[in-house]
């Protein structure tokens, strides 16, 4: 018996709005993205007479949400915007645009209504820096939040328990990419040496998917006098900090010491392979995450693309990848660097469920991820009427 797709469900707390959502990441391709759907469930009699909005935003977070310094609060808004759907402004099935709308609304009856968004170009996608252990609450992140909630008017003041939040992502894909490889060679000169030391590395490509293996080709022609004693490969990731500060982190998510010579005179051609995983570096700080959804696993962050007209400002958090060779050479200890940028991405999934493991769960249960998200099969039902 094949799995059933999972569903996302969240209801506030006064019972007059849910939230249902087919899935939480949203790919962006490059020149597309995938747009935001779901319905929400309304109880007329709970509303008494408010109307229902629903809002997608895009916020930069910079520490704590109740920390504010000279009345700044460490937290920009990048985008809102805000539909309304309940009382419907236009006819029901018109605002249907998936097959897994279509099915909720016949699951869940005359009150559920059908909700729709699209991402502007100009949005980054999901990062959060992975904080350590010991810190709490809100880290620094670039989040996507849907938010319905009941009120007289869009403007007008939101009690909690008339308003529901759905952490959501979106997510980086790419693909491959047909360009010239990346490849730098570099020669180095000694003051007591006639002849230098060259180095030529290169990678295969320049596009690489998470969990994909990075093969690091490296050349080495030693005509100088000096020995090297070691060399010494890493994957890089380097994160900026562009909203608020400009803060800079440049953090090995992968590193290999061979212990490979070359002696003066000599030539050495080797492949080296490093693996950047997130589960080596969970107990880092400051590793830039694909964003973070509670109770699902999550990736290092995937290089951020930066689309032709858009201010790398507005991003809040910009993501790098490098490769660097060093070469540790004999008498005075010097060190010989070289960069390779390249791009770590999402990728793509065939079938759009596989990836939130609760769907294999039966029927619907209550998600202790602290937000009171539901995952349940396609079976979903309305609720019921004590």
């Amino acid at each position: 018996m094949s799995p059933k797709n999972v569903v996302f469900k969240k209801i506030c707390k006064d019972k007059s709005v849910a939230v249902y959502m087919g899935k939480r990441d949203f790919v962006d391709r490059v020149d597309s993205v995938e747009p935001v759907d779901g319905i929400i469930l309304v109880d007329p009699g709970a509303l008494q007479g408010r109307k229902v909005f629903v809002t997608l935003s895009c916020t930069f977070r910079y520490g704590r949400d109740d920390v504010n310094v000279l009345g700044i609060a460490f937290r920009r808004e990048l985008y809102v915007s805000t539909r309304q759907v309940y009382p419907p402004l236009q006819d029901r099935d018109r605002g249907i645009h998936s097959r897994t709308q279509a099915q909720l609304l016949r699951k869940l009856g005359e009150c559920a209504f059908p909700f729709f968004f699209e991402f502007p170009d100009n949005l980054p996608c999901s990062v959060a820096m992975q904080p350590a252990p010991h810190d709490v609450d809100k880290q620094c992140a670039v989040e996507f939040e849907i938010r319905a909630f009941s009120a007289e008017s869009p403007d007008a003041k939101v009690h909690k328990r008339s308003s529901v939040t759905l952490t959501i992502r979106k997510v980086q894909f790419a693909p491959e990419s047909e360009g010239v490889a990346p490849s730098v060679e570099t020669t180095k000169d000694f003051v007591m040496s006639e002849k230098p030391l060259h180095v030529k590395a290169s990678l295969d490509k320049e596009v690489y998917y998470h969990g994909e293996p990075i093969t690091v080709h490296v050349s080495v022609t030693n005509s100088s006098s000096k020995n090297v004693k070691n060399i010494i490969v890493s994957v890089d990731q380097i994160t900026n900090v562009v909203l608020y500060c400009n803060d800079s982190y440049v953090k090995s998510v992968a590193i290999e010491e061979y212990g490979d010579s070359v002696s003066a005179g000599a030539t050495l051609q080797k492949t080296y392979t490093l693996l950047p995983l997130l589960a080596n570096n969970r107990e880092r700080r400051c590793i830039a995450l694909d964003g973070k959804l509670k109770h699902e696993d999550t990736n290092l962050a995937s290089s951020s693309i930066v689309k032709e007209g858009v201010l790398k400002e507005v991003l809040g958090i910009l993501v790098s990848y490098r490769v660097l060779v060093k070469l540790i050479v004999g008498g005075s200890v010097s060190v010989s660097v070289f960069v390779f940028v390249f791009v770590l991405v999402e990728e793509e999934e065939e079938v759009v469920f596989q990836e939130f493991q609760r769907s294999y769960l039966k029927g619907m249960m209550e998600d202790n991820d602290g937000e009171g998200n539901v995952s349940g099969g396609e079976d979903v039902a309305p609720p019921t009427e004590k």
